[in-house]
């Protein structure tokens, strides 16, 4: 029986690269099968990615574009796609060719001499760009690997070649608002880390804003343990208070007064006060979360899906128009006639 490979890719602004990364993806991956799938999820670029992708979809079979109503990130994208892969190896690749399509034989490699595994995933040798663009993620792991309950392994890569049934379980998860480096671990099963190059094309769609939104997002959905520093860093704070309280009673009560110190008491009002607000916003944060998954939103919208089969978008409803309209005169129904026996 001839192994399906599925080859996933997202689109945003990646109109220039599709070409180049279908020539070179289908090159490594029918080194490997001849029986080849890929599936471009268009994130709502505002480029013409999608006009791209479809092309590819009418000239080749083996290509499939879904196409979301709007672009609901990158995370989501990936995820709703995979839900389309039906290979029985599936491998999730950045379509900015920044990590090379090549490395599919590498990835292939590791899980043929490992039967154990399910999943190579992408470690990237050393982080590129900017100094600025670094260390903010080395912060990052650091702070995500202290408060969770699952260690992510640090510069980890969207490039990894999954199974069929850890993609299955990793879909499982429910979650609207997560981080998936904190779902793919866990998800579980056995995961090689492979070292690969990443190339820096020197720009990025991630804007600083979106970087600490994800932070923030990755932190407060995979662990609880920033409430309860709060409540530990509270309870700190209470005792040394209890024993000042307790010092200025007796001071009260022996007569002694003292009018220094207003300074150093109005700056630890102003620190306490800090204080509290910050730990009220990441009540806060965590009241977001609750309030954004309770909602029976739909976790994304697929408006298409382009297969050779079926290259030309879902029909709109024809929409009647503006004005009066004339309508049919409603016909009555005639009573039953009852017949009565003599």
């Amino acid at each position: 029986m001839i192994m399906k490979l599925s080859m996933i890719t997202t689109l945003y602004y990646s109109a220039p690269y599709i070409e180049e990364f279908y020539q070179r993806s289908l090159k490594a991956a029918l080194d490997i099968t001849p029986d080849v799938e890929f599936v471009f999820v268009n994130d709502g670029s505002p480029d013409t990615a999608l006009e791209v992708a479809r092309r590819l979809s009418e000239q080749d079979e083996r290509v499939i574009v879904v196409d979301l109503s709007r672009n609901f990130g990158h995370h989501r994208a990936i995820m709703t796609g995979l839900a389309y892969t039906t290979g029985d190896l599936v491998f999730l690749i950045d379509v900015d060719l920044e990590e090379a399509p090549e490395s599919l034989t590498t990835f292939y490699t590791a899980l043929v001499n490992d039967p154990q595994a399910d999943v190579s995933y992408g470690i990237q040798a050393a982080r590129q760009g900017p100094s600025l663009r670094r260390w903010p993620g080395d912060i990052y792991y650091r702070l995500v690997n202290a408060l969770s309950d699952f260690d992510v392994p640090r510069n980890i890569l969207m490039t990894r070649l999954m199974t069929q049934r850890y993609v299955h379980d990793l879909l499982k998860h429910q979650e609207k608002l997560y981080s998936i480096e904190g779902l793919w671990a866990m998800t579980g099963y056995k995961q090689i880390p492979i070292t690969i190059e990443k190339s820096y094309k020197g720009t990025t769609t991630y804007s600083w804003g979106k970087k600490l939104s994800l932070a923030i997002s990755s932190i407060t959905s995979m662990s609880s343990k920033p409430l309860t520093a709060i409540a530990t860093l509270g309870l700190l704070m209470a005792i040394p208070s209890g024993i000042v309280i307790l010092v200025l009673i007796a001071q009260r009560l022996t007569g002694y007064t003292d009018i220094e110190g207003w300074t150093s008491m109005l700056a630890s009002l102003w620190f306490l006060s800090g204080l509290i607000i910050f730990i009220l916003g990441i009540i806060g944060i965590y009241l977001s979360i609750i309030f954004g998954e309770i909602k029976p939103r739909p976790y994304s919208i697929v408006r298409d899906v382009y297969r050779q089969s079926q290259t030309s978008p879902t029909p709109r409803p024809t929409l009647p128009p503006i004005g009066p309209q004339k309508t049919a005169p409603l016909l009555s129904t005639p009573e039953p006639s009852i017949h009565k026996g003599s």
